[in-house]
């Protein structure tokens, strides 16, 4: 089976490709499809807008679809970024300009604490859609360190590893991150999809 990534992060496509792969499941970009979508993020969660990707792609490609909407919530901030995490402080800044931001909108905010969550759903053809959450703890740290990963990996800092996601193996990433664990949940639920008749199923698989 070939699921379509509605994404162009190819950081994205290499982690759930390298999970789903396990099933014999190819992901592969929009424009390996023969498509380029660019979906509006209108949704207000996670599970909204990881919805609109997925569909958007599928109805363009005819193809299975998998998007995943992921994001930064800082308890400090009153959740924020959340789902606006990749459009934080506006389109000119990249990255590392999103996690100086943060870093700048919270000096004397306490507590740190935050988390990551991911919600991956994949939707088919025939109307059938799978969906799963994950979340990841940890708190936000008052300087970047690590050079691995994406987005805002450097400063995202687990106390019980005394390492930022940035400072993370990729294998040590995709055990314990918010990703790793939506991907885990969404993995069980494509493998009791496909062991279905004729791969299909009239309601919807949600978490």
């Amino acid at each position: 089976m070939e699921l379509v990534l509605a994404s162009k992060n190819p950081k994205k496509l290499v982690e759930l490709d390298t999970i789903l792969s396990q099933l014999g499941v190819q992901v592969c970009f929009e424009a390996q499809a023969g498509v380029d979508v660019e979906v509006e993020e209108t949704g207000t969660t996670f599970e909204e807008n990881s919805l609109l990707k997925a569909k958007a792609v599928m109805k363009a490609s005819g193809l299975p679809a998998i998007a995943d909407d992921s994001g930064l919530c800082v308890d400090c901030l009153g959740g924020a970024p959340g789902v606006y995490s990749a459009r934080y402080g506006g389109e000119g800044l990249d990255d590392t300009g999103r996690y100086r931001l943060l870093l700048e909108n919270m000096k004397g905010q306490m507590p740190r604490t935050a988390k990551f969550v991911s919600v991956i759903t994949c939707c088919f053809p025939n109307g059938d859609v799978i969906s799963a959450r994950g979340e990841c703890s940890g708190t936000i740290a008052f300087a970047p360190m690590g050079e691995g990963g994406f987005g805002y990996d450097p400063v995202f800092f687990l106390p019980e590893l005394k390492k930022t996601f940035a400072q993370l193996t990729a294998q040590e990433k995709n055990a314990i991150s918010h990703r790793g664990k939506a991907l885990a949940a969404f993995r069980e639920k494509l493998e009791e999809y496909l062991r279905l008749p004729g791969k299909t199923r009239e309601s919807t698989y949600e978490t």
